[in-house]
């Protein structure tokens, strides 16, 4: 059996309050972008870097908004890739994932690497470690000291809920707010000529000084996405998750514009500018400013705060990064391995442990990351681009019912924010071509990675979870077309139930096709004529208690299956829905064999055992396992769309030759086992079974069942779809059938 609970498949409780939501969002932006980056904007604006950090504060909280509202509506963990996979493609949501994966991983290699700089720093200036110079000064030291501070978070986020440290945030805080102070109580007592002189010239460069100010900062505002990245633990997400998405850029603003100010006039020496003082000492400029005006204090004050604010922000990219790897698990866009959740602590042990990893690996090759972090910066722009487009389309197709909370001024209000932080991106691009490299290759390398190993289990998840919850599918836009012929009016409940779950209701159409052969004596007509009435009435009621809204098409034609094959290409339907009583019949087959290669359309087939049979009353299903083929996503909606309906007992079956080593056969067991667990979200069976016969077993388990799923693979040159197997369970066996033959 497979228990496939949610205690199994997520994160067993929400243990993650306002404060800590908060502290998540400050530990990541909070001192660590400021310290590295105001320097560089300075240099290149001169005293106007507030002005850049004012206005990319202003584009963060548009973007904040649109987070708020995806994320309270949609509290689960993942961040941007979640809502991406929601409202786009598969492939699509794995690009946005897999480059916000690299964007978390990226960030806290340089605040890792930030963090050991400051602290060699730091040792540097104490005398007592004279002796120990060789070791402190030797380059090594910092990337050790990364790999102890990250080592040390991986345990920490083993442990307990990643929420930002309280210690380490306070203490920074505490650290930030006494250097602003400081520097007021200078500027207070300084004769407004003298601050004046300091702020002049204010725009140093024009405002395109500004805006390339803008395009090197920006990254200094990330830090309340990461909250949308453990949405899923959060309490009361719909309240928590906005305030603390815009609490965080209260605080984190609250320091940034008053610190910039006091160093651009309290810790600038007369004579001097924050331009020329940013030149000289682009990386240590607060540093220096502080030490202006509050002396050796100021000085230890800002090492304190670098310290701090790396160790947080590292904290809290690592934990995000963790956090998405754990969704794109779930969802097998990664390997599923990487969703465990520890039976003790509730934590994702393998999405830790991964994560943490490839940072390390990365802080080990990668030691002068400058060029990653351009490329970091950009990502994020792109993201939160696609984040407002998201929204947008969200919005446009309708949230489910519910009072979450809102982003105002719509659409203008994300418009703005998407072509704000596009423009931006753009200039990081052409500012530094080597980030749009790197970033390139990673999604190539996510790309090959998808394709080969990933795309089947995901394309198969997903269509499961688009049955279980049909709202999906209309978040996406998407609009499938079911071509349903019909011919019996009492098979139709049934083939109604199959065609609802390949079109889900409200957003998926089906169109119900009634074809007429002409007749050449006026009765024979009329009775053709009562008949397909009969039957699309009947058809149609089924439709409207199903919740679908059916088209209709009544045609004439002399050969059946040719027009079936022609109005099928002429609506281009996603897919074809046949109810055949007999499948054993030769010219059925050939018929069928036609329809595969002829037409684009997935192709299901439908026998049912008997005359007014409905699929609802199906207690025991069988679904036949091969391997991870093409036809996994219709098997899987099928399925779940039947559980969701009646929860059948449900048995997912694999049957391996004589003679396969025990090894293999619980290998099998446990990959299939994961593999329904993510189809069907409740117990289901799983048997991995030997025999020198598989046909002939199969024959005998179906017979033991009242429906069987099956899917057929792809023909090649001179094969049939619908082969030996698919036969003779059709002349061997009178349980009700579905063949899925998927395009």
């Amino acid at each position: 059996m497979n228990d496939t609970s949610d205690q199994n498949t997520s994160i067993a409780a929400r243990t993650i309050g306002f404060f800590g939501a908060i502290g998540i969002g400050v530990g990541a932006m909070v001192g660590g972008g400021i310290l590295a980056l105001a320097g560089v904007a300075f240099s290149v604006t001169g005293p106007s870097a507030i002005v850049a950090f004012a206005l990319n504060g202003l584009i963060a909280l548009i973007t904040a908004l649109s987070f708020a509202e995806m994320a309270s509506a949609n509290p689960q963990s993942g961040g941007t890739y979640t809502y991406a996979k929601k409202a786009l493609s598969l492939q699509v949501a794995f690009g946005v994932g897999w480059i916000v994966w690299f964007a978390s991983l990226v960030a806290a290699v340089l605040y890792a690497l930030g963090f050991g700089a400051f602290a060699v720093f730091a040792l540097q200036q104490i005398p007592s470690s004279a002796g120990a110079g060789g070791l402190i000064n030797h380059s090594f030291t910092p990337v050790l000291l990364a790999l102890m501070a990250i080592g040390y978070f991986a345990i920490q986020l083993v442990r307990r809920a990643g929420e930002g440290s309280a210690f380490i945030n306070i203490g920074k805080l505490l650290v930030f707010a006494i250097l602003i102070a400081g520097g007021l109580a200078v500027v207070v007592q300084t004769p407004l000529p003298r601050i004046t002189e300091s702020l002049d010239p204010f725009f140093s460069d024009g405002f395109s000084g500004v805006i390339a100010a803008m395009g090197y900062t920006f990254i200094a505002l990330q830090g309340f996405d990461l909250i949308g990245s453990a949405a899923g633990e959060i309490r009361d997400p719909e309240k928590n998750i906005p305030k603390a998405m815009v609490g965080t850029l209260v605080v984190g603003l609250a320091i940034y514009l008053p610190l910039l100010f006091v160093m651009t006039t309290a810790g600038v020496p007369e004579g001097t500018s924050i331009t020329a003082l940013s030149s000289e000492n682009p990386e240590t400029v607060l540093v220096v400013a502080a030490q202006n005006y509050l002396g050796a204090f100021g000085f230890w004050l800002v090492l304190l705060a670098g310290i701090f604010s790396m160790l947080s922000a590292l904290q809290a990219n690592l934990f995000a990064a963790s956090r998405i790897a754990l969704r794109m698990a779930k969802d097998r866009t990664l390997t599923y391995r990487l969703s465990a959740i520890h039976a003790s602590y509730g934590t994702p042990v393998p999405a830790i442990t991964a994560t943490c990893g490839i940072v390390a690996i990365l802080v080990l090759i990668l030691p002068d990351v400058a060029a990653a972090g351009a490329a970091s910066s950009l990502i994020f722009l792109i993201t939160f681009a696609l984040a407002h487009l998201i929204m947008i389309l969200m919005r446009k197709r309708g949230y489910k019912e519910s009072d979450t909370f809102r982003a105002p001024l719509y659409p203008g209000l994300p418009i703005t924010g998407m072509i704000a932080c596009l423009g931006l991106a753009i200039f990081q691009a052409i500012a530094v071509p080597s980030a749009g490299v790197i970033s390139l290759f990673w999604l190539l390398i996510g790309a090959a990675l998808f394709i080969s190993f990933f795309v089947k289990k995901a394309e198969a998840i997903e269509a499961s979870e688009q049955a279980l919850d049909p709202d999906l599918v209309r978040l996406r836009g998407l609009n499938p077309l079911v071509l349903l012929p019909i011919s019996n009016p009492a098979n139709a409940e049934s083939m109604v139930f199959v065609a609802n779950a390949l079109a889900p209701p409200v957003v998926g159409r089906v169109m119900l096709l009634s074809i007429i052969i002409p007749g050449e004596r006026k009765e024979e007509v009329g009775k053709r004529l009562s008949a397909s009435r009969d039957v699309t009435q009947f058809a149609l009621s089924a439709s409207f208690e199903a919740g679908l809204r059916p088209d209709t098409l009544i045609t004439i034609a002399d050969q059946p299956w040719k027009e079936i094959e022609r109005v099928a290409k002429q609506n281009h339907c996603s897919s074809l829905l046949l109810g055949l009583s007999n499948l054993n019949d030769k010219q059925t087959h050939e018929n069928l064999e036609k329809l595969v290669k002829n037409v684009k359309s997935d192709l299901v087939v439908f026998r049912q055992p008997h005359t007014g049979w409905k699929i609802t009353e199906a207690r025991t299903v069988l679904i036949p396992v091969a391997g991870l083929s093409s036809h996994d996503p219709l098997r899987a909606r099928v399925a779940a769309s039947l559980w969701r309906a009646s929860q059948p007992e449900i048995t997912f079956v694999q049957i391996l030759p004589n003679g396969t080593p025990e090894e293999k056969i619980n290998k099998n067991r446990v990959n299939l086992a994961r593999f329904a667990g993510g189809i069907i979200p409740a117990k289901t069976n799983v048997e991995v079974i030997t025999s020198g016969n598989p046909t002939t077993e199969l024959v005998r388990l179906a017979n033991q069942n009242d429906l069987v799923i099956m899917g057929l693979g792809k023909p090649g040159a001179g094969e049939k779809a619908f082969g030996s197997i698919a036969q003779t369970l059709a002349e061997d066996t009178g349980t009700a059938l579905i063949f899925i033959s998927k395009k």
